[in-house]
């Protein structure tokens, strides 16, 4: 196995320590309700475009690791779900963030030109979305504690996501492709 070179070591480091301030301050959530809009997926896109798939799915456990940390008393939704299950919670905060970065690095890869690092901030944010609740319904769906979101997989899901879903994935598209698109900019001089 390859080791990381100490620039792609400074990068995610750094975009580790933005995503863990990011994580814990209002820069990384928009509260609506009991679910939270997230914007920790643009330092992960970041890093998969500048770090490539390792890069990415390291910054996807930080993420991953922030969201776990949060369920325990610091996030009412993520600490109800812990209480019910503790490994089943552990994977839907893991898992997705994980293949965010991933995804992104890979759709980053595969498309090319301008729009590539839009396609690639895209392709992160959804695929946080869809994981996320896509493992939350299929391993938490017939909690009593997910039903009050509505009574089938798809009711829970379109409660969960709605606009907040649309919300997040513009945002995350945009400032993600922008940032990335300056950060690989400043890293060629």
């Amino acid at each position: 196995m390859k080791t990381l070179k100490t620039g792609m070591l400074t990068q995610i480091a750094l975009l580790s320590a933005i995503l863990i301030v990011m994580a814990f301050t209002p820069l990384g959530y928009l509260p609506i309700g009991p679910i939270k809009i997230t914007f920790l997926c643009i330092p992960v896109v970041i890093a998969a475009i500048t770090c490539g798939v390792k890069g990415g799915a390291i910054l996807g456990l930080v993420f991953g690791m922030t969201s776990l940390v949060q369920c325990f008393g610091m996030d009412v939704f993520g600490t109800t779900l812990m209480n019910i299950n503790p490994f089943y919670m552990t994977v839907v905060c893991l898992l997705p963030r994980v293949l965010v970065g991933v995804f992104a690095a890979l759709v980053y890869k595969a498309v090319t030109g301008t729009l590539s690092v839009f396609a690639a901030s895209f392709a992160g944010t959804v695929t946080n979305t869809v994981l996320f609740l896509g493992l939350m319904v299929l391993l938490f769906g017939q909690s009593d504690y997910l039903k009050q979101f509505g009574s089938t997989a798809w009711e829970i899901i379109v409660a969960m996501a709605g606009v907040n879903a649309l919300v997040e994935a513009a945002v995350c598209t945009i400032l993600g492709g922008i940032i990335a698109k300056a950060v690989l900019k400043f890293l060629k001089r």
